[in-house]
């Protein structure tokens, strides 16, 4: 049988906060399971960890800064992760990295708190899940200071184009792909790429509630994306690899096992 890793899920978002219960039932009844639930802020780290003590090994979280963030931060937010980053909950530093796309905060805040979060994650020795849209050459150019100390490194949401891919897998970055390869207006340029990335760094994720697959038939009555809806991901990604379904997704399943340091024993809980 299939398993599943969603390796981000934004669980606290107003789309899916209410509804808890139900997302991590209805991903369990498809197979997706554990979810790793992203900590975007210093109090969405803080209610991440929370909601993964209410669900033991069917939530882990991780816990940073996103760039949009970036102009938050203060003297108290690194000690506030390096405290989060010692719960057993908390699988990995992030989602911290670059967006010059809608530059919510100054570009030198958001470079300045990228490489405050990767220092830490070198630090305490934790793989970092990272965010870079529209700013590649300065998201390169800063994790490869720190990737030699790094344990693991995921860019996840991966958009780019070849000559970047070809640049993170320079890097031995991990390549987390949505369901926008399922999108025939704009996904298609991804989509061409997906056979490039190798077995061993493919990542598959949803990014719910965001990014739902446009090509998913019966076409979901909710706009809203779902964990549950990860195995359709995968099928297309293995579709655009002609790779066996199955052997695809144990790639990705073992993928993120490895990359989050999931023991084995805690996911057959």
């Amino acid at each position: 049988m299939k398993q599943y890793i969603d390796i981000a899920v934004n669980l606290l978002s107003p789309q899916l906060a209410d509804k808890m219960d139900t997302v991590i039932s209805d991903a369990i009844d498809h197979q997706v399971s554990p979810l790793i639930v992203i900590g975007s802020d210093i109090e969405e780290s803080q209610q991440a960890v929370f909601s993964c003590q209410q669900y033991p090994n069917k939530l882990f979280s991780t816990a940073g800064v996103h760039p949009h963030h970036a102009k938050s931060w203060d003297n108290d937010s690194l000690a506030t992760i390096t405290t989060l980053a010692a719960q057993p909950q908390v699988v990995a530093i992030g989602e911290c990295g670059l967006d010059y796309n809608r530059d919510f905060s100054p570009r030198n805040q958001q470079r300045d708190v990228f490489a405050k979060q990767l220092a830490l994650a070198c630090e305490l020795n934790m793989p970092v899940l990272m965010h870079c849209r529209d700013a590649h050459d300065d998201f390169i150019d800063i994790v490869k200071q720190y990737r030699p100390h790094l344990p693991a490194a995921l860019i996840h949401c991966f958009t780019g184009d070849e000559a970047q891919l070809n640049a993170c897998l320079a890097q031995d970055l991990y390549i987390g792909i949505t369901g926008w390869i399922c999108d025939e207006r704009r996904g298609q340029s991804l989509a061409s790429l997906v056979p490039l990335i190798p077995n061993n760094r493919i990542l598959a994720e949803t990014d719910s509630p965001y990014l739902l697959p446009r090509s998913m038939r019966p076409k979901p009555k909710s706009s809203k994306n779902l964990p549950q809806y990860l195995p359709y991901i995968v099928d297309s990604m293995a579709t655009l690899r002609q790779q066996p379904i199955t052997e695809l997704a144990d790639y990705c399943y073992n993928n993120a096992r490895d990359f989050f340091n999931l023991p084995i024993s805690m996911l057959e809980k």
